[in-house]
């Protein structure tokens, strides 16, 4: 009989995948509705819970539904029945279904939104806009007997400390004398309640990204012998590993933007596009930012960008670009964004193996038709 995974064990994966700490400040994320203690058998990706979307899970026994745009955004005052989306929370509550949340650190998260935007348009050397989370680093020293420093340092490797760079369990340990006197009482590892102890131990430094902290000292106490441990976290000046909203990078050639609205258009499946700036103009270097990225057009010409590739650009804004001397192509919203519920689906089914069927919600949110 496959395991019984809860809603709160599907969330646990999504927070690896888009950690809640990505996101900026007062974003909507995490758990909008449900009890995350519930079995789930069935999960759903999709961008938004619209009413159609509520519907077809109802009808097709989901359990839980994650979802890029958060469902309550906005504060409610009241869930009138008479309009269609407070019906289909209605739904939601009714069917016991628990919906989850990613939003902006699903957009900045490495093979999240803005990920999943560049490889569409095939786009190299890709690094990020806008950086956004800087990783605070700690480190971690800690004190333990010669013949468990191979065992401490796997733990805590395993658990994320010690990665730099491409390489992990980067440790640095020097052997010393430690002394301790067990009280009455105690139980100690070596060593006798009321006699001074001198034993031969090793000071272990690593490093740690602040967000594995907590993990990594589980995997340190459960491993290290002592009934006390002695340890100091020292927070370090370098810089950790860098996040940051959109993406930068260059096309697989040059082109001409009337070429590369054209690629554009393909990448996300349009009938028409719509783009600002001189057809003719040379496009190289581009920048993606997925939902509605006016605001960092100008981001994109200081770093060097030839045109911006986001959704919902207004009127002055594109004319403020193009004048600048950056084109703009605007991409509807929900047809730049709804490409990575089949990726998150993908990643979240291997994640949970077969005790939970994950897929991406049929069908398309986006509101916009074409003529």
């Amino acid at each position: 009989m496959s395991e019984v995974l809860r809603a709160v064990d599907v969330i646990r994966y999504m927070d690896d995948l888009a950690p809640p700490h990505l996101a900026l400040p007062n974003d909507k994320i995490g758990l909008q509705i449900g009890d995350v203690t519930r079995p789930v058998r069935r999960v759903w990706v999709a961008l938004e819970a619209t009413p159609e979307i509520v519907d077809r899970a109802v009808d097709a026994d989901v359990d839980m539904l994650i979802t890029h745009h958060a469902l309550l955004y906005h504060p409610l005052q009241r869930i009138d029945y008479s309009q269609v989306r407070h019906r289909a929370i209605a739904k939601l509550i009714a069917k016991g279904m628990v919906v989850y949340s990613a939003h902006t650190n699903l957009d900045i998260a490495r093979g999240g939104v803005n990920d999943v935007i560049a490889q569409r348009l095939a786009l190299s050397e890709v690094e990020p806009l806008d950086v956004t989370y800087t990783t605070p680093l700690l480190k971690l020293v800690v004190y333990v007997p010669l013949a468990q420093v191979d065992i401490l340092r796997d733990a805590i490797g395993n658990a994320g400390a010690g990665h730099i760079g491409n390489y992990s369990h980067c440790t640095f340990a020097t052997t010393g004398r430690g002394t301790f006197l067990p009280s009455q009482g105690t139980n100690p590892f070596i060593g006798k309640p009321g006699q001074l102890e001198h034993v031969a131990e090793a000071r272990l430094e690593t490093v740690v990204p602040e967000p594995l902290l907590q993990g990594v000292l589980a995997a340190m106490r459960a491993v290290h012998p002592y009934e006390e441990i002695a340890y100091d976290i020292i927070p370090l000046q370098l810089p950790g590993e860098q996040y940051g909203i959109g993406r930068i990078g260059k096309l697989p050639s040059p082109m001409s933007l009337r070429e590369f609205a054209d690629h554009a258009r393909t990448a996300f499946g349009l009938p028409h596009i719509r783009y600002a700036g001189d057809p003719a103009a040379v496009i190289e270097t581009t920048a993606v930012l997925g939902g509605s990225g006016s605001g960092w057009i100008d981001t994109a010409r200081r770093k060097g960008a030839h045109a911006m590739v986001t959704a919902d650009a207004s009127h002055h804004d594109v004319a403020d670009a193009v004048q600048d001397g950056i084109a703009v192509i605007d991409v509807p919203h929900a047809a730049m964004e709804e490409p990575v519920c089949n990726v998150i689906a993908a990643k979240l089914q291997e994640r949970l193996g077969d005790s939970v069927d994950v897929a991406a919600a049929p069908g398309s949110t986006d509101p916009w038709r074409w003529l």
